[in-house]
């Protein structure tokens, strides 16, 4: 399913079941969240957290003329995966923020540094931030977007039980982790034939 404005909720019918949905759709974000090291969370997208994310906009912002709606969709939707992908919103989390700063400078470049490697298949690098540039000369941003381009034998691989890694090898970060099984379970329903 497209996201457009006509399949999003009205505000008024979002409001009634925001609460009483949150809960369902903290565990199917939870599901779709790869720890990777300490200070790093990479969220994978698919059309459920972007239209929530939407809505979420909506309502905040009280947005509900058709320009506001389709302005917002227009900045979301390109997360959605389109069936080659993955994409991904990588958030680095200090709570400290003095070693926050000192840790986003000394992370310039973490984002095209990103990989996922499926088993028996080279790794696949993370197209960063194509949207914006989120970086100075002084730091990174917090918040970087990914999407991790995979071809015909990954993705089939993937869908075939595969083990994939997510891994860092900037060198002021390296880390690597197994998907767990459940988390790909999900991943690899949002990859193509």
């Amino acid at each position: 399913m497209t996201i457009t404005p006509d399949t999003l909720m009205t505000l008024e019918a979002y409001a009634k079941i925001r609460k009483s949905s949150a809960p369902e759709f903290i565990a199917h974000r939870k599901l779709r969240t790869v720890r990777l090291g300490e200070h790093m969370n990479v969220q994978f997208e698919d059309e459920v957290t972007i239209r929530r994310q939407i809505q979420e906009m909506l309502h905040i912002e009280k947005i509900f003329e058709e320009e506001g709606i389709r302005s917002e969709i227009e900045a979301y939707v390109p997360l959605v995966p389109d069936g080659s992908n993955w994409k991904a919103t990588m958030l680095i989390e200090y709570t400290d923020v003095h070693e926050r700063k000192r840790e986003l400078a000394r992370l310039i470049g973490v984002a095209d540094r990103m990989f996922v490697e499926v088993e028996g298949h080279a790794r696949v690098y993370a197209i960063a931030d194509e949207d914006l540039d989120r970086e100075t000369g002084e730091k990174t941003s917090a918040v970087h977007f990914l999407r991790f381009e995979l071809d015909d034998a990954a993705r089939a691989a993937v869908r075939a039980g595969a083990q994939v890694k997510l891994g860092c090898d900037h060198t002021n970060y390296p880390a690597m982790t197994v998907i767990a099984p459940e988390t790909l379970a999900s991943l690899a329903g949002d990859l193509g034939a």
